[in-house]
């Protein structure tokens, strides 16, 4: 996080920044308060194509699943005395295999309630009202660090932020998967209490991931016209064969409904590694939330794969973000971000003026549900 104080120089006009564990939120609130986006910056950052303001910041508070296990749902799990379980019998019921070392559960910090994560959460989202919920989501493959031995631990990384593996040994334990989708579920809602988009982590768990989602809108589904009534046949990626995705019976740029609902306006799909045939379900008109999947080159693009390259290519050109998913801001942030930028524009065939205009028109969709200053630049026909 020290990192951050080069942002005001950085060439990205706006950072998105995440939250992710117990000993990072006050590290996010603390840049937001001093580099956050504000009215008159966001004015000025979508107003005038002349006045180039400091890099500033959006940030993001919530609870990664790699971090789920230090939380317990206490409106199920606290007992009828109003005591809250025991740290032991907690890590013992949350993590698989059943731990059986002292010394790995007595090294992980005691739980706290989901009752304080969430009223944590909903302070930051009112304090900043652009901030988005994430990094929240289900990862199957993640496995906890082993504890810290003695000597590890006095001569770690003080620059790094407290939490983090740091180079430690990976344990055989992981988190159950219905303790990451409830403690995600809690966070679901919240955002869609307060109408808050959500940067969406998985990994190896794409249909947990979408199932979870589902079950936040089911009730919620859009009424959809008939294909004899609408004239239009949706493409097998579901786009409607324009480059965009099909327009939705109601609120065609946010995605919201009058009143809180239980699932987020705008739902991101963070560095989306899932195969092409997946993009249907995401792109479903019925699904009252917008779906939008963000590419890094740290993740999709390293390697540059066949199934990467597809992906791009099936997503329409109006739900694509670009992110680098890297943990330090600065100059390599600023050429991972170029670099991810230059790939998309040449998968989807876009000049890098008009590729650049609609992913910054995404992006302005994505977090405040709204259309770019300049909506002629921000369309980009079929390839």
């Amino acid at each position: 996080m020290a990192s951050l104080d080069v942002v005001p120089n950085m060439k990205a006009s706006v950072l998105t920044i995440m939250a992710s564990r117990g000993q990072d939120q006050h590290l996010v609130r603390q840049f937001a308060r001093k580099y956050g986006l504000d009215k008159k910056r966001r004015a000025i950052l979508f107003t005038s194509k002349d006045v180039v303001p400091p890099t500033c910041i959006v940030p993001s508070f919530g609870w990664h699943p790699w971090f789920s296990h230090q939380i317990y749902d206490d409106t199920s799990t606290v007992g009828s005395d109003g005591r809250k379980p025991d740290a032991i019998q907690h890590y013992m019921s949350v993590l698989t295999p059943t731990p059986d070392h002292d010394d790995f559960i007595n090294s992980l910090p005691e739980p706290k309630p989901s009752s304080e994560l969430l009223a944590q959460v909903r302070n930051d989202l009112e304090e900043f009202p652009y901030a988005l919920v994430g990094e929240i989501g289900i990862d199957r493959s993640f496995r906890l660090p082993m504890h810290w031995a003695s000597d590890e631990e006095a001569n770690r990384d003080e620059s790094l932020t407290p939490g983090g593996r740091e180079g430690r040994q990976l344990s055989p334990f992981r988190v159950q998967i219905d303790h990451q989708r409830k403690i995600m579920k809690l966070q679901l809602n919240l955002a869609g209490e307060l109408k808050r988009p959500v940067s969406i982590h998985g990994v190896a768990a794409h249909g947990i991931v979408y199932e979870t989602l589902k079950e936040t809108w089911k009730s919620y589904e859009r009424e959809i016209p008939s294909k004899r009534k609408s004239g239009r046949r949706s493409n097998a990626t579901g786009t409607n064969g324009s480059g965009t995705s099909p327009k939705p019976v109601i609120s065609e740029t946010t995605g919201e409904t009058t009143g809180s609902k239980p699932y987020p306006p705008r739902i991101c799909l963070h560095s989306y590694s899932g195969p092409p045939d997946t993009l249907k379900q995401y792109l479903d008109p019925s699904i009252p939330a917008m779906i939008y999947f963000s590419f890094s080159s740290l993740v999709n693009l390293s390697s540059r794969t066949d199934k990467a390259v597809a992906v791009i290519e099936a997503v329409p050109g109006d739900r694509i973000l670009v992110e680098s998913d890297l943990h330090s801001a600065g100059d390599r942030m600023d050429q991972l971000l170029e670099d991810v930028v230059r790939s998309v524009c040449n998968i989807k065939g876009w000049t890098l003026t008009a590729g650049v205009s609609q992913l910054a028109d995404n992006w302005n969709r994505f977090v405040f549900g709204q259309q770019c200053w300049d909506q002629s630049s921000c369309t980009i026909n079929s390839q």
